[in-house]
């Protein structure tokens, strides 16, 4: 019995500079795409969902040809998808490697869940501490309102 080597294909096409966000979570890819505000840019975005993981079982990754985000984007990025991972791209060739992780405060990130908290009133920017990791729980420095994971509501890039 003669057995074949299965062979390794690229599911995905390079960039050229630019930023790949991988290890998503297949089911929080749209999320990602809106929090960074992919969805409003010129620029070339390919993504693929529900691709074969080791880890996550499916994953999706995100490509984006000629931006390199800021740290504000990595926290949105991290409290979404804690597990995600960051490859800067310059000339093909990945230049560095970044776990997303979550901060210990966050600013002008989320929203606060309280309506009656002065950042919903007033031009105030938001602030949190993170109280937890995993999952994500953060406390409001304002109003101390607790804000959960499935509770938050993450203000997009602009």
């Amino acid at each position: 019995m003669q057995y074949m080597k299965e062979k390794k294909q690229l599911v995905v096409s390079a960039i050229k500079d630019g930023t790949v966000i991988d290890h998503i979570p297949a089911k929080l890819l749209f999320k990602v795409i809106s929090i960074l505000g992919l969805d409003h840019i010129q620029n070339q975005v390919t993504f693929g969902s529900n691709l074969e993981s080791k880890k996550l079982g499916s994953k999706a990754i995100i490509k984006v040809s000629g931006i390199f985000f800021p740290k504000e984007d990595i926290d949105r990025i991290a409290l979404v998808a804690p597990q995600a991972k960051i490859n800067v791209i310059k000339d093909y060739s990945v230049v560095e490697k970044k776990t997303v992780e979550v901060p210990d405060t966050i600013e002008g990130i989320v929203k606060c869940v309280n309506p009656v908290c002065i950042t919903n009133n007033e031009d105030v920017r938001t602030k949190f501490e993170v109280i937890d990791k995993d999952p994500v729980k953060l406390k409001c420095h304002y109003c101390e309102k607790i804000t959960n994971q499935n509770n938050m509501v993450i203000i997009s890039s602009s």
